[in-house]
């Protein structure tokens, strides 16, 4: 009865809220999942992902999943993955569903609300994980529990993750599952986050498909000095070289290197800009040779375009010094770079060096980078991807993409199995709150996703859909 309780208040609440909702329980349901989320602390500094696995998975269980096929584990107790299977018959090979428990620190302070009480208000859910990543660990959990009491017969097995560290921490994630648990989520393809749509003033413009990323390296740069008292300074100043050389790399523009995805970024984007010199440029910089003036100008436009053509390198921390009144003897300095795909970290450093023009700050790696080479745009992902959007979008182009940030999708794609970052939640150009204050997401477009996930996944498992 209380069960039952709850899911007619859910789904009062999708009806009172005019929601995007075709399926009535079943929306109801992937609230209620979704609150749950939010609600449990995923954070690597107090929190962890085990209970939120263990509230995911019992809902499974409860849902008629043997608990055989739905498992808890990783290295850390307080950092479980959930690892669900939804079998099938086996003709092809598993459908991986990615997402993430962990989220980024929030603090009370920084917010206008509780970011770990969930929260709707004025068409929007709030709280830390509304858009990164909880919805659409809802989103895939509800919707292998709607499946699963609708009676659906897939082709293939459906192998549900949800894990931790994808946003730092230690080796308790996507990467260790790889490693050690390679059969439990060995698949022929991955659907994962990183490709969400875009919308500016309410109007649907595009929804990307995440088939590619740039690689994450940080750099530390060090100045060091004898030192001595500040009463007598010297022009030789280990602060002094730092801020210099990092005054030269903030001036400093990556060479442009166009690929697959961007360039069928560009020229898909083109075709929806009603401004004529935009669009001209978008085309003209997706040519086989980039018209430098147009690189200039969408670079000067927007970040996002200038990273999409080129490595981006960019001072994220600093530290130096160790008294007020001695000079400094050492002025240290983390770069962050995103290097594109195919470009080799060791080029990157020595672009550093010469960028910085200063033999007295010493450049070197912080851990390795990680490359990962792009995935195929393959007819069969891109048709059930094209096919839904346009049914529920209609205008509304599907654009590949490259990921200017990082996913677990890089450890997915270094291990041979195709990925695809595509969510189906659409967000404001303008609004973009991610890892920030009042994270949120709209309501609508939450159902929206939810919608589209549960037609993603009949496409890719349907040997009907096969050709």
């Amino acid at each position: 009865m209380k069960q039952l309780l709850r899911l007619v208040f859910f789904a009062l609440l999708v009806v009172s809220s005019r929601l995007f909702a075709q399926s009535g329980p079943f929306d109801a349901r992937a609230l209620e999942i979704f609150r749950e989320l939010i609600e449990i602390n995923t954070t690597d500094s107090v929190g962890g992902t085990t209970k939120a696995a263990e509230a995911m998975a019992a809902r499974l269980k409860a849902a008629g999943f043997a608990a055989s096929d739905v498992q808890v584990l990783g290295p850390d107790a307080r950092k479980g993955n959930l690892i669900a299977r939804y079998r099938g018959t086996g003709a092809r090979r598993p459908v991986l569903l990615l997402a993430h428990l962990d989220v980024v620190e929030a603090k009370r302070e920084d917010w206008s609300f509780d970011p770990f009480v969930f929260l709707e208000k004025d068409g929007y859910f709030y709280g830390r994980g509304t858009s990164d990543d909880k919805a659409m660990a809802s989103h895939l959990t509800a919707n292998l529990i709607r499946l699963k009491q609708e009676g659906f017969k897939p082709d293939r097995d459906l192998v549900l993750a949800l894990t931790a560290d994808e946003e730092g921490g230690n080796f308790n994630g996507v990467e260790w599952l790889v490693k050690t648990h390679r059969h439990l989520i060995d698949a022929g393809l991955a659907i994962n986050e990183g490709g969400s749509g875009q919308m500016k003033a309410g109007k649907y413009l595009i929804n990307e498909v995440q088939a590619s990323e740039k690689v994450y390296q940080d750099f530390r740069l060090e100045a060091k000095n004898p030192g001595g008292h500040s009463s007598r300074p010297p022009k030789d100043n280990a602060i002094d070289h730092l801020a210099n050389g990092l005054a030269r790399l903030g001036r400093y523009d990556f060479r442009v290197n166009m690929n697959e995805i961007t360039r069928a970024y560009f020229e898909r984007m083109a075709g929806m800009q009603a401004d004529a010199k935009l669009a001209a440029d978008m085309r003209a910089v997706a040519r086989a040779t980039p018209d430098r003036q147009a690189v200039a100008r969408l670079a000067a436009a927007s970040s996002y375009y200038n990273a999409l053509m080129r490595t981006t390198c960019v001072a994220t921390r600093l530290e130096g010094g160790h008294a007020n009144n001695a000079l400094p003897q050492t002025a240290v300095a983390n770069v962050n770079c995103r290097i594109l795909p195919g470009e080799a970290p060791a080029a990157i450093k020595q672009k550093l060096v010469d960028v910085l023009a200063d033999q007295r700050i010493v450049v070197s790696f912080v851990d390795e980078a990680k490359p990962s080479a792009p995935s195929p745009l393959t007819p069969d992902v891109m048709h059930a991807i094209e096919s839904i959007t346009k049914a529920m979008w209609p205008g509304v182009i599907v654009v590949p993409a490259m990921g200017t940030g990082a996913t677990d999708g890089l450890y997915l794609r270094n291990a041979g199995i195709p990925t695809y970052g595509v969510e189906g939640i659409f967000y404001d150009l303008d609004d973009d709150r991610t890892h920030g204050k009042d994270e949120r997401i709209g309501v609508k477009q939450y159902f929206e996703g939810l919608e589209f996930q549960y037609r993603l996944i009949k496409a890719l498992a349907s040997g009907a859909n096969h050709p």
